[in-house]
């Protein structure tokens, strides 16, 4: 079901402003790549707004709100309070650690369904698979990465980096915790270089990535030895802390090769780690390799020789223009030409969360049980995106998904024979069957909601006109819509789906009104969901 695109060169390669027409399209397209699935409101909005102010809004970073402890297995905060700033018990850690985790999982998954018009979550996302840490870490530790993602994910690489690299979680998951002058080890000093920073290049020689070496690598671990996350189970300290132990610091002056100019890096202690990042950010052409990350992200996995030679290499020098400013990165690529050329459209496949929450966010569907329950029911939701191949916390490799690195698939991955089935699976029980069901409480796509939303309800041909603006990138055939109108009127002419839908107007809560234009709307939403359209961002 889903199309082989053939993607083209788009017809501007500008990051200079946007200045075309701002109607709706352009409005649910910057939306669609920003948000997990927008509301017709929020596009309505963005559309009076205008370009600038809703790119304005959009990235600004909001004040979040902690996980909450919400199952009686949590043996140290009282429930509805967090657990953040907990210590461990003394014994019997898994139980607690796991019940964190899932409290952890089901709080993200709340924030994705209900933030207002922010591009956080999304930077959050970016950032997880950036940096490849896995979910298995303690959960303090991993909150607080996350954390680091959300507030700094706009901010300068150059200290996120840095943030990062002594973070505990990054030290648990990559062993810098057991860095040390007696024994190192490479495994950070290698992703730093590799999948963090410059990239790896192709292979000119042994151990020459021509970018970086196999020396660089072991001079590296040198320098990065002393730090660890001393005791992060801890059932004393409140939190997950990283210390620099220097006695377990190689204090020798490491030398870096020629791709470094040769640098050398003398004792610093705690801040040399810092120190040597500065270097490897010296190099040239460092800012193209993230920006080439940032750009399959949010604009096209296509990276032709001329996307390469214009727009990566324009992004790349505001980049290194603004003090590695991911902010005035994105400010500058989400307000131009390139972004809003109809040849970007549709030219991604939706991950698994965009697609989750496509029916979710779009019809304003938010569970309003008790914290447990709401919590449970999210956590659905996470396991949902896992079962469609995208644990959210848990990349399958350090190199995070594969669909956003693998030639020549990439997105594709996400719709497979086997994929797409269960798509289409979930599409139906979201959506007719009762969705998510924790102790008799649902937690479903409200297709009232979603109809309420929309310009003219009552109106049978905007019905599907205002679908069509929220669902689908790529313009309809009229065929394909008036198939659609079809399954809404079920067949009748459309005036009797306009006496329809004012007979439920009229009578507000009574289902023997309301079922009947559910139920038409549900219909037309499942057969929506089989189009290759709803697919694609």
């Amino acid at each position: 079901m889903i199309p082989e695109e053939t993607i083209t060169e788009p017809v501007s390669l500008s990051l200079a402003p946007y200045t075309g027409t701002w109607t709706k399209a352009e409005a649910a397209h910057l939306l669609r790549r920003t948000l997990f699935g927008p509301t017709f409101p929020q596009i309505q909005q963005a559309v009076a707004d205008g370009m600038i102010t809703t790119v304005n809004n959009l990235l600004q970073l909001p004040v979040t709100n902690p996980p909450l402890t919400y199952s009686p297995d949590e043996a140290i905060a009282a429930f509805g309070t967090t657990w953040i700033n907990s210590p461990y018990p003394s014994t019997n850690l898994t139980p607690t650690s796991n019940t964190r985790r899932a409290s952890l999982a089901a709080n993200a998954m709340e924030r994705i369904n209900t933030v207002n018009l922010s591009i956080q979550e999304k930077m959050c996302l970016f950032w997880t698979n950036h940096f490849g840490v896995n979910f298995d870490s303690e959960a303090r530790a991993i909150y607080q990465l996350h954390e680091l993602y959300r507030a700094n994910g706009l901010g300068n690489f150059k200290q996120l980096v840095k943030d990062v690299t002594i973070n505990p979680a990054m030290l648990d998951f990559l062993n810098g915790n057991s860095n040390n002058l007696f024994s190192p080890n490479e495994n950070y000093s290698r992703e730093l270089l590799e999948l963090f920073s410059v990239g790896k290049g192709a292979q000119v020689g042994p151990g020459d990535y021509s970018t970086y070496t196999e020396t660089d690598i072991a001079e590296g671990a040198k320098i990065l030895t002393g730090w660890t996350n001393w005791e992060i189970w801890s059932d004393v300290n409140p939190t997950a802390i990283s210390t620099f132990m220097p006695t377990l610091h190689d204090t020798t002056t490491k030398t870096l090769s020629s791709y470094f100019g040769n640098a050398t890096i003398s004792d610093a202690g705690a801040n040399e780690y810092s120190n040597y990042i500065d270097i490897i950010f010296q190099q040239p052409n460092m800012a193209k390799f993230i920006c080439r990350k940032l750009y399959r992200w949010f604009v096209n996995y296509d990276l032709t020789p001329t996307v390469e030679s214009t727009v990566i290499n324009d992004m790349a020098t505001t980049l290194e223009g603004n003090n590695w400013s991911i902010f005035a990165v994105m400010d500058e690529l989400l307000k131009s030409e390139h972004f809003y050329d109809v040849a970007i459209r549709g030219a991604i496949i939706k991950n698994p969360v965009e697609f989750i929450f496509s029916f979710m966010k779009s019809s304003m569907s938010t569970p309003a049980y008790d914290l447990a329950t709401n919590y449970e029911l999210y956590l659905n939701a996470y396991w949902s995106c896992e079962n469609l191949g995208m644990g959210i916390f848990s990349p399958p490799s350090v190199g995070g998904w594969t669909a956003f690195y693998q030639v020549p698939s990439f997105s594709k991955l996400w719709a497979n024979s086997f994929y797409i089935k269960r798509r289409f699976e979930y599409s139906a029980w979201l959506t007719l069957y009762g969705g998510y069901n924790v102790g008799g409480n649902q937690w479903n796509v409200k297709a009232l909601n979603l109809l309420d939303s929309l310009s003219d309800p009552g109106n049978a041909v905007a019905v599907i006109d205002d679908l069509e603006t929220l669902f689908s990138p790529k313009p309809l055939s009229a065929a394909t819509k008036l198939g659609l109108k079809a399954i809404l009127t079920n067949g009748l002419p459309d005036f009797e789906w306009t006496v329809q839908h004012t007979d439920y107007i009229n009578n507000p809560g009574n289902t023997a009104f309301s079922d009947p234009v559910r139920q038409r709307v549900e219909f037309v939403l499942v057969r929506f969901t089989q189009l290759p359209q709803f697919h694609i961002i």
